[in-house]
C-alpha cells in the first residue's frame, strides 16, 4: 500500500505513528517513513472514528441537528453553534436580538480561550512538560465552571438556538466572567516566564516546522497556522459577522511559520479574547434573548454559505433547502482537514522527535476531520 521512496530502499523503514497514541491528539495515524531518525516521507491516514454527521443532516430537521455541532469540535463547540445558527439564520432572514449577540459573543470567545489553553496544555505534555499543563487546566476549570453555570454543559455545548440563545445569563455569571477575566489577564505573564522564555520549549520549537504563506494559501489553512505564517486572516476581521464590527481587537501573526510563532499566537489570542470579552461585558444590553421563530421551520428554497472563525480556523456551513424542515444537503467545511492536509509537504526532512511538536503545533481535533 506504502511505497518506498526510490533508491532508499534499502536504508529506509516505516514507522506508524498512532492511530492510538498521546502525541496524535486523537485517532489519527501518520505513516513515517524514517531514513534513521529524520522522516521521508508522511501520509494522515484519516477515518478512523467516522461518524456521518453531515449525511445525518439528511434525515433531521434543522432542530434536531443542532447537538451535532458540540460533537464535531468539542473544544471550541460555542463557536460551531454559531456557525450553524448564523448560516440557518441568514437562510430565513432571522433578526437576533442584541442582548442575544452579545452573549454570543462573549460565550465564543470563551470557548475559544478554553480551546486555546487545553492546546497549550496538551502542547507541553507532548514536548515533555507537565507543570504549564496543571496551570493550564486550572484556568480552563474555571472557565467551565462559568459555562456550565449558563447551559449546564463544560464539553459539547448546545446552548445557542436560531434568532438567539436558549436562556438568558445570570448577573453571577457575568460578574464570575468579569473576575475571570482579571485572573487570567494576570497570569499570562506568568505563562511567559515559565514556557516563553524556556530554553528547551524554545529549541522544541524555534525553526521546526516552518510552513510558508504560499504553502497556507495552496492547501486552503487557516487561524492560527495562517496567521503563525504571517497572513492576517480572521474570518471576525476579513469577512465580520455578528456585532464583531463593534469591538477593537487585533489579528496576532507570526514572522517565520514555525512552531514558536504558532504558540506566540495562540497565546496573544487569549489576551485579545479576553479583551473582546471585556468590553461585551461593559456594554451588554437588557432585552430579549431569541427572536421570532416558528416552531416548525421551513426555510425558503435555497442555499446559503456562512462562516465563523473558530479556534482552529475558518468553519463554514453550506446548507442546501428545498423548502422541507429538513435539509435536502449540509456541508461542512472544517478548518483541522485543511491543516492536517499540508503535513505531507513539511513534515519530509524534519527529525522523527520534531515531528511531535510540530502536529501539535497544527492543533487538529479529529472529529471536525472525520465528520
Amino acid at each position: 500500500m506504502y511505497e518506498l521512496a526510490r533508491g532508499l530502499e534499502e536504508t529506509t523503514f516505516f514507522l506508524n505513528m498512532g492511530p492510538q497514541h498521546p502525541s496524535t491528539h486523537g485517532v489519527l495515524r501518520i505513516v513515517l517513513q524514517l531514513d534513521g531518525e529524520y522522516v521521508v516521507q508522511a501520509e494522515p491516514v484519516l477515518g478512523y472514528i467516522h461518524r456521518m454527521h453531515e449525511k445525518m443532516a439528511e434525515n433531521r430537521n434543522y432542530f434536531q441537528y443542532m447537538p451535532n455541532m458540540g460533537r464535531l469540535d468539542y473544544l471550541s463547540a460555542m463557536i460551531y453553534n454559531h456557525g450553524y445558527c448564523g448560516a440557518v439564520e441568514k437562510l430565513c432572514g432571522f433578526e437576533v436580538p442584541p442582548r442575544a449577540e452579545y452573549i454570543r459573543i462573549i460565550t465564543a470567545e470563551m470557548s475559544r480561550i478554553s480551546s486555546h489553553l487545553l492546546w497549550a496544555g496538551a502542547y507541553l505534555m507532548d514536548l515533555g512538560a507537565f507543570t504549564p499543563f496543571l496551570y493550564n487546566f486550572d484556568d480552563r476549570e474555571n472557565l467551565l465552571d462559568l459555562l456550565e453555570n449558563v447551559c449546564g454543559s463544560r464539553l459539547t455545548y448546545c446552548y445557542f438556538r436560531f434568532g438567539g440563545v436558549y436562556n438568558d445569563v445570570s448577573n453571577e455569571f457575568l460578574a464570575g466572567t468579569e473576575k475571570f477575566v482579571k485572573r487570567l489577564r494576570s497570569r499570562i505573564p506568568m505563562y511567559h516566564d515559565l514556557v516563553s522564555g524556556n530554553i528547551i520549549f524554545i529549541h522544541r520549537t524555534r525553526d521546526v516546522g516552518i510552513i510558508s504563506p504560499d504553502c497556507c494559501k495552496r492547501f486552503g489553512a487557516t487561524g492560527p497556522v495562517a496567521r503563525g505564517s504571517g497572513l492576517k486572516y480572521d474570518v471576525r476581521k476579513n469577512e465580520p459577522y455578528s456585532i464583531y464590527k463593534e469591538f477593537d481587537f487585533e489579528i496576532p501573526t507570526g514572522v517565520k511559520g514555525d512552531a514558536l510563532d504558532r504558540y506566540h499566537v495562540r497565546i496573544s489570542e487569549i489576551e485579545q479574547s479576553l479583551h473582546i470579552i471585556e468590553q461585551a461585558l461593559s456594554r451588554i444590553p437588557e432585552g430579549p434573548v431569541k427572536g421570532k421563530v416558528p416552531k416548525k421551520l421551513k426555510p425558503p428554497v435555497g442555499d446559503v454559505y456562512f462562516a465563523v472563525e473558530t479556534a482552529r480556523g475558518e468553519f463554514g456551513t453550506y446548507i442546501v433547502s428545498d423548502g422541507s424542515d429538513v435539509p435536502y444537503r449540509i456541508k461542512l467545511r472544517t478548518p483541522s482537514y485543511s491543516n492536517l492536509s499540508l503535513l505531507p509537504e513539511i513534515l519530509p526532512g524534519t527529525l522523527m522527535a520534531d515531528t511531535v511538536s510540530i502536529l501539535g503545533s497544527v492543533d487538529v481535533v479529529i472529529p471536525e476531520i472525520d465528520r
